[in-house]
């Protein structure tokens, strides 16, 4: 036989010389697939992107009932990026994450891990890296009784907190958290001090009013965030958080863009709450240079730090994900401090059309490795 001979059309050629494939995976109907949906048009950039890096892309919905189907075009690609919310619409990623898992332990890339978005997607994170000159007063309640004791005392300085839930999205029960102005001294040793005391609250999810709640209330209101193994973290409110928030979008550990968004006009007026981010983003490149000093603190201090903390490799970072900053207090010679206040990682969209290229770029690299490491553990080669 010619040894230069090429393969006939029946026979499947060399999966490691097949075009890289790519699947991007978001919630719909599989059924019914929608070629204008806003993740597909928000994604456009990206995907042109990859195909000038010559990624085969392939768009997937998932819903809960077509695990199994999801499952299987998966093992078909060389990797997936996922854009599916901890939190929406009553919908978990209780079937998803575990899915997700078998198709990484089967060769495929999965951008982000569900193991790597436990580690820092969560706001556990927060208390995890405070040690870091982001924290803001960070503490952490494990238990719905050590929220129940603790968290009381810790509004006795005067100075309001904020609550964030392990997991959620969208504000979703982040709850500015205050002491109502008191005519008189209180004696926290007194056993009814709490169930007397007012407290004015705010959510980030509605922030155009402010309830006054009762102590007890409010903590009972707390008790659903501890179910299944979940916490609460407990931060110092950031005053210039009327200034606005940054946005700092990164593929693996290189910064690739930025976004700015402020409150609504009528609640960062003096005399009002403001907590929420409720105006449209304000992209940016990377190399903005308003932005350059937290660049380099983020690239160079900051991350290889929170790798350290969460023992983390650089390559096992999502293709893309972010970190949202408030500020803080001027520093000594004047300079702005910032407060981290999130980091996302679960669906991170949209993020700026400029980094684009430098997502793909992450992309195709992760797929080439994925794809070596799949070819030398010679696995089946119809799972390309």
């Amino acid at each position: 036989m010619n040894q230069d001979a090429k393969p006939s059309a029946g026979r499947s050629a060399d999966p490691a010389n097949r075009a890289l494939r790519l699947a991007l995976l978001w919630r719909g109907n599989p059924d019914a697939p929608d070629p204008f949906s806003r993740h597909r048009t928000r994604l456009e950039p990206l995907t042109e992107a990859l195909t000038q890096a010559g990624v085969t892309v392939e768009p997937v919905l998932y819903a809960d009932e077509a695990t199994d189907t999801v499952r299987d075009q998966l093992l078909r690609c060389d990797g997936v990026m996922v854009w599916v919310n901890p939190l929406a619409d009553g919908q978990d990623r209780s079937r998803l994450d575990p899915m997700l898992r078998q198709v990484a332990c089967s060769g495929v890339w999965v951008s982000a891990d569900p193991d790597v978005i436990r580690a820092m997607g969560t706001k556990e994170v927060l208390f995890r890296t405070r040690s870091m000159s982001w924290d803001a007063d960070t503490h952490l309640y494990e238990t719905f009784e050590v929220f129940q004791k603790r968290f009381p005392s810790r509004l006795e300085a005067g100075r309001p907190r904020i609550l964030k839930p392990q997991r959620g999205n969208d504000g979703q029960g982040v709850w500015k958290v205050e002491l109502q102005h008191q005519a008189a001294p209180h004696h926290p040793e007194t056993p009814d001090h709490w169930s007397i005391t007012t407290l004015l609250v705010v959510q980030a999810a509605a922030d155009d009013g402010i309830e006054a709640v009762p102590m007890p209330a409010l903590i009972e209101r707390c008790r659903p965030y501890f179910s299944d193994g979940g916490c609460l973290i407990d931060q110092a409110f950031q005053p210039r958080v009327g200034e606005g928030m940054i946005r700092c979008y990164l593929s693996q550990d290189q910064v690739v863009g930025w976004s700015e968004q402020w409150p609504r006009r009528e609640t960062a007026a003096a005399g009002r709450p403001a907590l929420g981010m409720a105006s449209a983003k304000t992209m940016h490149e990377p190399s903005a240079a308003p932005f350059q000093r937290l660049r380099q603190m983020m690239e160079e201090a900051w991350l290889p730090s929170m790798l350290g903390i969460l023992d983390l490799a650089p390559a096992a970072l999502p293709a893309i994900w972010d970190a949202d900053f408030l500020l803080g207090p001027p520093d000594a010679a004047g300079q702005d401090t910032y407060v981290l206040c999130e980091i996302n990682v679960s669906s991170v969209l949209p993020f700026p059309d400029t980094a684009a290229g430098g997502v793909a770029r992450t992309v195709s690299n992760c797929l080439k490795a994925a794809r070596q490491a799949r070819c030398r553990s010679r696995l089946p080669s119809d799972l390309f």
